[in-house]
């Protein structure tokens, strides 16, 4: 095994903090697991290199930042929580986001096991302690026995490599390094770059302020329109009534949402009838029309293109300019419609009537590089008063393999996913890695599961295999290579049995220059993948072996 480093050398002062575990990461996931090993008994502290709570919600700070899953499935089930705390709108801006998070921070009393602005850069398993010894860059240092990264689906962002990026005199910001302090927008000249989730948000809103607007994009995104609604003070976006049964059935949604598909085929509908679902569909105003549709939409290439035909003509209807149509809902479709992430967008299209929006479409005039005033493409140089970067995220393993992860023999977490693309069991553990789990990490249903739906399906398996191990006297637990490969091989094959891997996006790795392209979640479903936890640990981990065994085995 290789020997521990530190990114600072231990003053005499310093002592090495020893925790049963330590959870990384302040957004749903951690923020679970923080509360419920602490009321299993374990000694446990949360670390996160933000201020405050939230996760991805303390960082997406951006204007038009807003869940798009909607109230009120994006909460905890909790009812200490839910029955005092009331949403104000359908789909929640980051500002409430993280209010709601402070509330939960407060009624579980988290800020005394946190801290905040830490930093982790590295784990190493030390194989003769059966204990992680996980360092900071402000020179903390702990040792525990479980280590629990659950850095998120976004965590490590992408940065353009453009030719002369530092000649730049504006301001240029990544979206999700957006300034606590709100730059005044009024009357400036603005370039987002990235039509993703975020760039759709951002650029409406940006749209609302700015003096002038160019969005630069590469591939045109498909959202669907929001139906917000904004909550009095006595409304409820479901009665608080009915709230206790709804969290008992949303893990038995698909999508961990409480609806699923329609439960049929495109073509089992005449073509009348089919518009009339999808209508029906669209006026939901949520996800229903993407996942709620017909069972066989994300998986047979014809269905897929009914789906994408309605949208085509709802969106085109909004746009004035031809040009612009062909360019943001081109005739001939691009990819298959769900295969990339699908936002939600309350004014996107929309603004591209107005005289101070344009669209670059960098297939066609390339960026060549920045220059002090702004970004010149092969057709012309745009001035600039602030670039932001919506680029997006080395999305799912980034966050892990942004740490300097070494197992057994001193095996590289980095490195195997190099070389192999995301290598999971049961997408919450990784051979080689003992007793390191991961809530929302890779071959998990992660970015097809509602955040809070999943955080808590999998945090209590976390916690329930803890406490196996804990009362069998048992040291470790590492998941083995041949159960990791059959996982590998089941997540690719429900991948290729669908639509997914024929769209470039991050679901399958794509936009990260040496990363192997692999499907980065599970698309079987909530379900599927519960039943598959429960049937791991009902027979005895199976998948799993252990060390270190003092008494009997679990």
């Amino acid at each position: 095994m290789d020997s521990v480093t530190f990114d600072y050398e231990p003053a005499d002062s310093l002592e090495i903090e020893e925790l049963d575990a330590l959870v990384i990461g302040s957004g749903f996931g951690g923020v679970y697991q923080l509360k419920k090993l602490r009321d299993e008994g374990y000694k446990v502290k949360l670390v996160e290199s933000g201020t405050g709570y939230g996760g991805i919600w303390y960082w997406s700070r951006y204007p038009g930042a807003r869940v798009d899953s909607h109230a009120p499935h994006y909460q905890f089930s909790d009812p200490n929580l839910w029955k005092n705390w009331h949403w104000k709108q359908r789909f929640p801006d980051h500002k409430e986001l993280r209010a709601y998070f402070e509330f939960v921070a407060d009624k579980w009393d988290l800020r005394k096991d946190s801290y905040f602005s830490t930093h982790i850069t590295s784990a190493r398993w030390d194989e003769d302690a059966y204990k992680w010894v996980i360092t900071a860059s402000n020179g903390k240092i702990f040792k525990a026995t479980y280590f629990l990264p659950h850095c998120g689906i976004a965590a490590s962002r992408v940065m353009p490599n453009w030719k002369g990026m530092g000649l730049y005199k504006g301001m240029m910001v990544h979206s999700s390094y957006w300034p606590h302090d709100e730059p005044d927008l009024r009357g400036k000249k603005v370039a987002v770059i990235g039509t993703g989730s975020t760039g759709v948000q951002l650029s409406h809103a940006v749209s609302e302020e700015a003096g002038e607007l160019v969005v630069f994009q590469r591939t045109p995104a498909m959202p669907l329109h929001m139906r917000q609604v904004n909550y009095a003070d006595d409304e409820e976006s479901m009665p608080k009534e009915e709230l206790e049964k709804f969290f008992k059935d949303r893990s038995d949604g698909y999508w961990g949402f409480d609806f699923g598909f329609l439960g049929k085929t495109t073509f089992e509908d005449d073509e009348a009838a089919r518009r009339a679902s999808y209508q029906a569909l669209w006026d939901e105003g949520d996800f229903k029309f993407w996942l709620g549709s017909y069972t066989d939409m994300m998986f047979n290439a014809d269905s897929n293109y009914e789906a994408y035909k309605f949208w085509r003509e709802k969106t085109r209807a909004r746009i004035n300019d031809p040009r612009l149509q062909e360019l943001l809902a081109p005739e001939k479709q691009p990819y298959p419609f769900g295969c990339k992430r699908v936002p939600l967008e309350t004014g996107y299209f929309d603004m591209f009537n107005k005289p101070n929006v344009d669209l670059v479409d960098v297939n066609h005039t390339p960026i060549v590089e920045v220059t002090e005033k702004g970004i010149r493409t092969t057709e012309k140089e745009f001035e600039f008063d602030i670039i932001v970067l919506a680029t997006g995220f080395d999305a799912v393993t980034g966050g892990l393999t942004s740490i300097d992860i070494r197992g057994i023999d001193g095996k590289s977490l980095k490195e195997k996913y190099q070389e192999q693309g995301p290598a999971t069991f049961c997408g919450i553990a990784a051979a080689g890695f003992p007793n390191m789990f991961f809530i929302n990490g890779p071959q998990a249903p992660n970015g097809f599961c509602n955040g809070p739906t999943c955080a808590e399906l999998q945090g209590d398996w976390i916690a329930n295999v803890m406490n196996r191990l804990r009362a069998a006297g048992v040291s470790s637990i590492v998941a083995d290579d041949a159960s990791e490969k059959a996982w590998m091989e089941h997540v690719e094959n429900v991948a290729y049995a669908s639509l997914l891997p024929k769209a470039k996006s991050w679901y399958m790795g794509d936009g990260i220059p040496g990363k192997p392209r692999k499907s980065q979640m599970y698309l079987g479903g909530v379900p599927n993948y519960n039943i598959k936890l429960k049937s791991c640990a009902s027979e005895g981990y199976k998948g799993f072996h252990f060390q270190g065994l003092k008494a009997s085995p679990v």
